[in-house]
This record gives C-alpha cells, sequence and structure tokens, in this order.
C-alpha cells in the first residue's frame, strides 16, 4: 500500500508544469555559495521571494536588478528549504559598490528535490556497508555522474555501474552533513541487490528536518507583509487608520456582567426529600406490553382456530320440562295422579 501510495505521489511531483510560473512549485535553486556568512545552503535552499513578494518570473535580470536596487541597504529573500520542506526568510546586506550576493542561481521546480533515496537497511558485508552507508540516517541525493530522473533513475545509474566505482552524493540527518562516497555495485557480494541495501523512495522518504532545528509552531507565515514593498517604493504606512483596526476592550467589572439568576440569588436551599411509597400499579410500558402479548396471544388463536368463550355457541335446551317456577314445586300431571290412586292399599 505504502509502495503504490509512492508511486502515485512521485508521478504527481514529476508532472512539472511547463510554463515557468512559480505557484508554490518553482523557484532560484542555490547552486554555490561564495559568501561564508550567508546561512543558504547549496542544492537544498531555493530562493522563492524577494522583498516580501513571491517569485513568479524565471527572468534572472529582474532578480539581478531587484538586488542591485538594494544597494547600500539589506535584501529580504525568502528561502525554501529541501530539510523539513520549510519556508525561512533571512536579510542580506547588500554592498553598496559590489551589489551582488555571490550566489550561483538556477530557476528549477521543487520537485527536482524529491528525487532521493532512504537508507533503509543495510546487510552485513555488503557494498554500501563497505561503502560505510548508514541505515536510516543516509539520502542519497544524486551523482555528479548525472542527473536521476524519477524512481528508476538511481536503479537505471546501478545497472550501467556494475563492477565498476560509483560515486554518490549522500546526506545524513543526524550530523547535517553531506558527504561524497564511493561504492562498488556488484552482484556477487552473497546477498540480493547490486547495492546490497534497502531503500525507500516517496512522499514518506522526504528529508526531514536537521535534528538540531526546533520544531515548526503551527500558523507561521511565509513573509511579513506589514511593509511588503520593492526596494524602488516608497515606505508607506498601513492602509487606513489605525483606530479602525480591532482593538481588544478593556476589562469590564465584575458587576458588568451578566450572572444568571439562580446564581445572582445564591444556591438554592435545600429540601428533604421525601420517599414515596411504592405503590404496585401497571405502569406505561408495562401495559404496553401487555397489549403487545394479547394481541399476539389473539392472532394466534386465530390462526389456531381455537374455540373461545364468545364463539361457542350455548348448550341446546332439554327435551323434557324445564327449571322450575318460581312459587313452590312442579305440580303433579292427571296421569301421575291416577297412577297415585291405583296404588294405594285396601
Amino acid at each position: 500500500m505504502f509502495n503504490a501510495l509512492n508511486r502515485f505521489i512521485s508521478r504527481l511531483d514529476s508532472d512539472a508544469p511547463t510554463h515557468h510560473s512559480n505557484q508554490g512549485g518553482w523557484g532560484f535553486q542555490v547552486l554555490r555559495n561564495k559568501s561564508q556568512e550567508l546561512a543558504i545552503e547549496p542544492w537544498f535552499d531555493f530562493i522563492v521571494g524577494i522583498n516580501g513578494r513571491m517569485i513568479d518570473d524565471s527572468d534572472p535580470t529582474l532578480f539581478s536588478q531587484e538586488v542591485r536596487n538594494c544597494a547600500g541597504s539589506t535584501v529580504t529573500l525568502g528561502l525554501w528549504s529541501a530539510k523539513g520542506q520549510r519556508t525561512r526568510m533571512i536579510h542580506i546586506p547588500v554592498p553598496p559598490n559590489n551589489p551582488s550576493l555571490g550566489l550561483t542561481l538556477q530557476w528549477t521546480s521543487i520537485s527536482t528535490v524529491s528525487n532521493i533515496w532512504h537508507i533503509l537497511d543495510v546487510p552485513a558485508n555488503s557494498p554500501a556497508d563497505l561503502a560505510g552507508l548508514l541505515p536510516y540516517s543516509d539520502y542519497i541525493l544524486g551523482t555528479p555522474e548525472g542527473v536521476l530522473h524519477g524512481e528508476s533513475g538511481l536503479g537505471e545509474l546501478v545497472e550501467d555501474h556494475i563492477g565498476r566505482p560509483l560515486r554518490l552524493y549522500v546526506y545524513n540527518n543526524e550530523y547535517d552533513v553531506t558527504r561524497e562516497i564511493t561504492i562498488h555495485p556488484s552482484r556477487d557480494w552473497g546477498g540480493e541487490g547490486a547495492l546490497g541495501c534497502v531503500l525507500g523512495y516517496g512522499a514518506l522518504h522526504r528529508l526531514p528536518a536537521p535534528l538540531s532545528e526546533p520544531v515548526a509552531a503551527p500558523g507561521e507565515t511565509l513573509f511579513e507583509t506589514e511593509n511588503a514593498r520593492f526596494s524602488n517604493e516608497e515606505a508607506r504606512p498601513l492602509s487606513g487608520d489605525a483606530s479602525q483596526f480591532f482593538v481588544p476592550a478593556t476589562a469590564a467589572e465584575p458587576g458588568d456582567f451578566l450572572v444568571p439568576a439562580q446564581l445572582a440569588a445564591g444556591p438554592p436551599k435545600s429540601t428533604p426529600i421525601k420517599k414515596k411509597d411504592k405503590k404496585h400499579g401497571h405502569s406505561p410500558n408495562k401495559a404496553f406490553m401487555d397489549d403487545y402479548f394479547t394481541e399476539g396471544e389473539k392472532k394466534s388463536r386465530e390462526l389456531d382456530h381455537a374455540p373461545s368463550a364468545r364463539n361457542t355457541p350455548p348448550p341446546p335446551p332439554p327435551k323434557q320440562g324445564g327449571p322450575p317456577k318460581a312459587g313452590g314445586p312442579p305440580k303433579a300431571t292427571e296421569g301421575e295422579k291416577r297412577d297415585a290412586d291405583d296404588s294405594g292399599v285396601d
């Protein structure tokens, strides 16, 4: 997954715009610094702004003219560093007699410094180990043999130098130094790869900030635009009246703040809480459950055709006689009287 992410980001970085427009991705890369007093690092630093303005034109004469206009004063340069991908601003005094900075510059894309390879694992007795490469702190920046393009650039260069010495520029993050090493690529050293090391490439393996630098604070700005101007412009105050800007109000007295009524009247007095007698009754939830089960029982009976007291017909009436009438026992019929007379004893 990480390899696919690195390839995708490197593809975006390689698709550089054809027009020479800054757009946050172009600047004057410092190739050589003749003045040791300037805190500018060749290859790592890009000049992306001058005197509080972003550089959006690749014409070097405009940049030189702006520097000459600052003769006898100072020029402000905005520098983007490949170490940690940070931007800083420095003020450089320009001598009046020789208005030059002593820098060799080249207009190029910032994405060129993303073609670096991070040294991860270095097995013992490998060509990388014999060349002195350090795991996790060394980064291959390039080579004096030519320019490396893309992720496969280093691999193609190594294939061309199998059995021959190869010079590489290596930067170490822990010591913040760049050195040149000589490595002898070989496939007969007893392990995998001609260099004998594991390499990382892409967004996850770009140059970090040196350990000696402080961590960048959130909300840092690129330039201070309060008095941003070109060297041939006159100093001008801030636009508008200073009184129109937001001024924090003075702290109000405690009595001016809105106080809730409960707090103003003091805390409420605590009243004893009476325990309510427990009453056994049907709560709303229980009544709902009773209705639910009753409805389910009704549907179940309808599906099973079970008889109920409401649907069962009453029993048939007796064939003879009937219930006794009010007012005494039932009267004997004529047949019953005749039988009683015949059964008498003389």
